[in-house]
């Protein structure tokens, strides 16, 4: 099987190091594999994304050395196909309208006395579930703003008892706990679709075979493997790195200037220097 890997920025900042860390990966790979290498702008937030950030990346990537086939994928150009699809999963009923705001649930939750805990915190209480398929129909008639979260239940019951596995270069086989995310948001009110449901998606679209990413993203892989079972999708293998960090051990995020492939590249360092960093990371 040919090697196709990818490198999928938000243009929401200035990437730093632990993004070059995973691009250089990636295009090691697929140079050293004979495979490909793809460049994806995940841009449907567009409350946050910037045309000056995608211009920086683009410039910033291509001071380090790499280079990846045209056309570069935007997914805000394709929002209308992830409706689509998603609109598959719900006539399916493995969605439902969730017509919550953060702090109804958060009340909910308080009355309750506490939910289930998932790996990023208190798991959504089903408020949404609980209606009639009637009361669903005419909230979203009346075109009242709503969220599609998966029905996890039901989406168990589909992929059948077997274990739902992926391959992670780092750590082995992996089995999926989507139950730690719990009904997960899959297309979210505002934007019309998610993080997860995309990325899953153009995955697939563009036959990625190796997802290069940080071991933040990791507890995402258990929704993502569910997704592709349900949409009988391929499995890529996965590679969930550790997290670079600046001299102190702080995570680098995009706020942290002085560790932007920008800032260092204004302090006169050769891209050769930043590459060798990067790769001495991955010995």
């Amino acid at each position: 099987m040919d090697v196709v890997a990818r490198f999928a920025p938000s243009p929401t900042g200035f990437l730093h190091l632990g993004h070059a860390y995973s691009a250089l990966f990636s295009w090691d790979t697929a140079q050293r594999l004979g495979g490909r290498f793809l460049l994806r702008i995940e841009d449907i937030d567009q409350t946050r994304c910037r045309p000056e950030y995608e211009a920086a990346l683009l410039e910033d990537l291509a001071w380090l050395g790499l280079k990846w086939e045209e056309p570069v994928r935007r997914q805000s150009e394709h929002l209308d196909t992830y409706r689509d699809v998603a609109a598959g999963l719900l006539e399916r009923e493995l969605l439902y309208p969730c017509f919550c705001t953060r702090k109804e649930i958060l009340a909910e939750i308080e009355a309750a006395g506490g939910a289930p805990h998932g790996i990023d915190g208190p798991l959504y209480p089903g408020i949404c579930k609980r209606l009639s398929a009637q009361e669903r129909r005419d909230r979203m008639a009346a075109g009242e703003p709503h969220a599609l979260r998966l029905d996890l239940e039901r989406a168990l019951a589909e992929t059948g008892p077997g274990p739902l596995e992926w391959m992670d270069l780092g750590k082995g086989t992996q089995t999926a706990r989507p139950d730690l995310l719990g009904d997960a948001v899959i297309v979210r009110k505002d934007i019309g679709c998610s993080y997860h449901f995309a990325v899953t998606w153009d995955d697939a679209l563009q036959g990625i075979t190796l997802v290069t990413r940080g071991e933040d993203l990791f507890p995402a892989t258990h929704l993502h493997r569910l997704l592709q079972a349900l949409l009988d999708l391929p499995v890529p293998e996965y590679h969930h790195h550790s997290l670079i960090r600046d001299a102190s051990g702080k995570r680098l995020a995009k706020r942290d200037e002085a560790e932007t492939l920008r800032s260092l590249r204004e302090t006169g360092i050769a891209p050769e220097e930043v590459r060798e960093r990067l790769r001495a990371e991955q010995a």
